[in-house]
């Protein structure tokens, strides 16, 4: 097929090349622009699939919106692709690029919609403590989410990072969508169901603070959520994050370390971190971090 490729983070670039290695003509990729970065954010970076797609020597746009820019929406149209495929681009689409392709556009998507619609479905199912999630191959349209699904996978989220389900719903959604795009008539839309949804919103930094009024399940559910970079406390004024922890006994006012192993008072039970970070330096376990950097049984976190 001849398909306009539209995404942006690194979640997206397992789909762009298995397109390319079905035999799909890519004849351009969308991105983000390029954002600052680099030391003391001077320098600009390419998104992940803006330097992959250079890379595979395709086309690159990156326009702000298509809004706003109707010559961006007509350039789009002149492609006369088959369809476009879309994993995480993070413009919204108009209904006049959405239906420019013949196929018009279908999205990866990374929940088992209308379960988390929106821009952090991983976050969330792994906050909520869903026992599975998955990846839908969504005939997009002007909703948000709103559109009908042709495929699905399904996986368990049980004790997985974000980082770690991100990878795996890439893969399976890239499987998933050259599937579909194989014969994309044995994969007809069906509707989303109108019961079970909800919203997965943008993760507020502030989100990622350890919260121990809560108990200890769902603090262990933030650790996974958030890695990476990782949830975080603070001690000595510094912040220390989080990658790892175990669920342990325990009992005390929440947030106070309760031995010097570093383990810490929830609501109801108590986490034991396994691997940290502070600011500056690499991981390292958390005997590594109480050698150099002392959290007394009894502070407060």
């Amino acid at each position: 097929m001849r398909i306009i490729f539209m995404g942006t983070p690194e979640f997206a670039v397992p789909t762009l090349d298995a397109l390319v290695e079905a035999g799909h003509d890519v004849v351009a990729a969308y991105s983000q622009p390029p954002r600052a970065g680099g030391r003391r954010g001077k320098a600009l970076t390419p998104s992940p699939v803006h330097a992959r797609a250079q890379a595979l020597g395709i086309e690159v746009r990156t326009p702000l919106s298509f809004r706003k820019d109707p010559d961006a929406v007509a350039a789009f149209a002149a492609l006369e692709a088959d369809v476009a495929v879309v994993a995480a681009y993070g413009l919204i689409l108009p209904v006049s690029v959405l239906e420019a392709p013949r196929l018009g556009c279908m999205n990866v998507h990374a929940s088992l919609l209308p379960r988390w619609r929106g821009a952090a479905p991983i976050q969330r199912a792994i906050l909520a403590g869903d026992a599975e999630t998955g990846v839908g191959i969504m005939q997009m349209e002007a909703g948000l989410d709103t559109g009908p699904v042709r495929l699905e996978g399904r996986t368990p989220v049980a004790g997985k990072t974000a980082g770690e389900l991100t990878d795996e719903l890439a893969a399976m959604g890239a499987r998933l969508m050259v599937q579909v795009l194989a014969d994309p008539d044995a994969y007809p839309s069906v509707a989303q169901a109108e019961d079970g949804v909800t919203y997965a919103s943008k993760i507020d930094k502030a989100e990622t603070r350890l919260d121990f009024a809560q108990d200890a399940e769902a603090v262990a559910r933030q650790v996974l959520a958030f890695n990476p970079p990782g949830a975080f406390f603070e001690a000595a004024g510094e912040r220390v994050r989080v990658l790892a922890a175990d669920i342990v006994e325990g009992g005390g006012s929440a947030g106070v370390v309760l031995d010097d192993a570093l383990t810490i008072a929830c609501s109801t039970g108590a986490i034991r971190p396994t691997s940290v970070q502070r600011a500056g330096r690499g991981v390292m376990t958390t005997t590594e971090l109480l050698n150099g950097f002392p959290i007394p049984a009894g502070t407060q976190l």
